[in-house]
């Protein structure tokens, strides 16, 4: 009797060990949604930065991309930490004002579809030489201010900065210019240009019509109507969080640190 009830008892915990392992590999299937991830390593005021952002990102947005492809955006590019903590930018301070400032957008809009927008807004004005207005992007695409104005002004707007910065340094191999795109796990080095192609032929999943050859449609929308509507890369360290306990010694790099 005690035999049986132990093969019983066997069976049931077997039984129940393969009904959790199905639930887990559902849920990380389900999680991943098969898409491809893609990353873009980028400075705000560099011409190849913001000429890919502008005139080859964004023109895909709309002919479906996000279906095939998580975007991540990492605004730090060539910039420097000092030893107290202070960020020096490839272009200068305004530059590292634009870096945090779109740190902040990322942070304050999780979505994809609103922060690149909002990026996108305000790296179209750095094509035009007047990138000192990118606060008119706020209003451009129906969003609320002061989120991103008082993290950006703030410490945390700084902790974001040096943690894109440690992001950035900590890529394997390591970035050698920007913009640094960087699609399913692999670096595209100067063939960035192409990354449409690699999401495509990494994505298994039924193709966007970006897949199909088909051209491109110019613009982006509004975040208010986009929320109506070979070498693999590694890291040097693990996920990459605000270390309030190091980042409370440091100051925000001005003008007059640069």
């Amino acid at each position: 009797m005690a035999a049986r009830l132990l093969h019983h008892f066997l069976l049931l915990a077997a039984l129940l060990l393969l009904i959790g392992g199905a639930s887990s590999a559902g849920d990380v299937v389900a999680a991943g949604n098969g898409k491809v991830r893609m990353e873009l390593y980028y400075e705000s005021l560099c011409p190849d930065s913001f000429q890919f952002m502008v005139d080859s990102l964004a023109r895909v947005f709309k002919d479906g991309l996000l279906d095939a492809a998580d975007l991540t955006l990492v605004p730090y590019g060539n910039a420097k930490v000092d030893a107290h903590g202070a960020i020096t930018c490839q272009h200068g301070p305004d530059e590292c004002l634009l870096n945090t400032v779109e740190a902040c957008a990322i942070d304050a809009w999780p979505d994809v579809k609103v922060h690149f927008g909002f990026i996108n807004c305000v790296e179209e004005l750095a094509m035009e030489y007047k990138h000192q207005e990118w606060q008119s992007c706020f209003q451009k695409q129906g969003l609320n201010p002061k989120p991103v104005m008082e993290c950006y002004k703030s410490e945390h707007g700084h902790k974001l900065s040096l943690k894109y910065g440690r992001q950035t340094d900590a890529l394997l191999p390591r970035h050698t210019s920007v913009p640094w795109v960087v699609v399913d796990s692999k670096p595209l080095y100067d063939n960035f240009g192409d990354f449409v192609a690699y999401i495509c032929k990494a994505y298994k999943g039924r193709p966007p019509k970006i897949c199909q050859h088909k051209q491109p449609g110019r613009g982006y929308p509004t975040a208010r109507q986009a929320a109506e509507a070979g070498n693999r890369v590694g890291y040097n360290s693990g996920d990459f969080v605000l270390n309030d306990g190091v980042d409370d010694r440091t100051k925000r790099a001005r003008a007059n640190d640069n």
